[in-house]
């Protein structure tokens, strides 16, 4: 059965309601899901409501295979399929929180996966380009977004560490694979007061980075260590350090 529709637009330009949630009894994930953002991530200290209430609307377990929906609410990145995973959902929270949306911004995401990072983002900006290198996840990815209404984002097939310069430049980019040092094409694609959010170091683990671009030039900031799958292509890793 297909998953139960959350109302996005009406949370995208809608401050979340104080007090406790109600949930939808047509959605057995509705506990879990609020039981993730609570326990995982608000208590690790996120705090933008908008980021929270996305959390709570997007159906992590759309985005998996059938056989990993009882998982998908756990503090964990899951496997998805060709090597790669869906993020750990205090990190998507993390990460997307670090973008600093408003609403009204252009953002690149880099890594589509399983596609989850990317409705996440759909409900709190004006519209979302991700890009993928594996055309199977990318049509997967599509096709769940498609049925969930993601009606803002874009799914591209092709080389994530070059952007997408034909729709630059952005005013967040995201990357969701672990780069050897930050691509040359997304800070070149990077609008003036954009922030790019990414993990660099090595393949097997790396620190999670903010770059923003000011009327001084290009700020660069640690956050958190992390783990994430290589990011593979012609300003990343070269495919064979998954081999």
């Amino acid at each position: 059965m297909p998953p139960r529709m959350p109302n996005w637009r009406a949370l995208k330009w809608r401050r979340p309601s104080p007090g406790p949630p109600t949930h939808d009894v047509g959605d057995p994930f509705a506990v879990a899901r609020e039981r993730m953002v609570e326990e995982q991530i608000a208590a690790r200290g996120v705090r933008d409501e908008r980021v929270l209430a996305a959390l709570r609307a997007v159906p992590r377990h759309a985005f998996l295979p059938e056989h990993l929906g009882h998982e998908a609410y756990l503090d964990t990145p899951l496997p998805i399929g060709s090597h790669q995973t869906i993020s750990q959902p205090y990190i998507v929270a993390l990460m997307t929180e670090l973008l600093g949306l408003d609403g009204d911004e252009r953002v690149l995401e880099v890594g589509t996966g399983s596609g989850y990072q990317a409705a996440v983002l759909s409900l709190l900006t004006r519209e979302v380009f991700t890009i993928e290198r594996h055309a199977d996840l990318a049509t997967h990815a599509r096709q769940v977004l498609a049925r969930l209404h993601c009606s803002n984002v874009e799914v591209v097939v092709g080389d994530g560490t070059c952007g997408l310069a034909e729709h630059a430049p952005y005013n967040g980019i995201i990357v969701t694979a672990g780069a050897p040092h930050v691509p040359q094409p997304l800070l070149d694609q990077l609008a003036p007061a954009g922030t790019l959010v990414l993990p660099v170091g090595e393949a097997s683990s790396q620190v999670l980075e903010v770059w923003r671009r000011t009327p001084a030039g290009l700020e660069r900031e640690e956050v958190t260590p992390v783990c994430f799958v290589p990011l593979i292509g012609e300003h990343g890793w070269r495919d064979d350090v998954c081999a």
